[in-house]
């Protein structure tokens, strides 16, 4: 999973050395802090949250088979 998010996040930015993703385990859900700089967090959100909607929708879908809960944050 962080190597999908990590893919489809270092697509969109300009600086993909910035990029770094940690995983935060809980009983029932994970968590992913999307970490990038500062001036490609626009990027990374768009407008109206567009595309962290959908980067939080393509981990769901993964995760499904799984039956755990998974959550997308950005970070600066």
């Amino acid at each position: 999973m962080i190597t999908l998010i990590e893919y489809l996040v270092k697509s969109l930015v300009d600086d993909a050395d910035q990029v770094s993703i940690t995983e935060v385990n809980a009983e029932d859900s994970t968590t992913y802090e999307v970490r990038v700089s500062p001036s490609d967090l626009g990027k990374v959100i768009g407008k109206q949250g567009r595309i962290a909607n959908a980067l939080r929708t393509v981990a769901k879908s993964v995760a499904m088979k799984d039956k755990r809960k998974v959550y997308v944050e950005i970070v600066a």
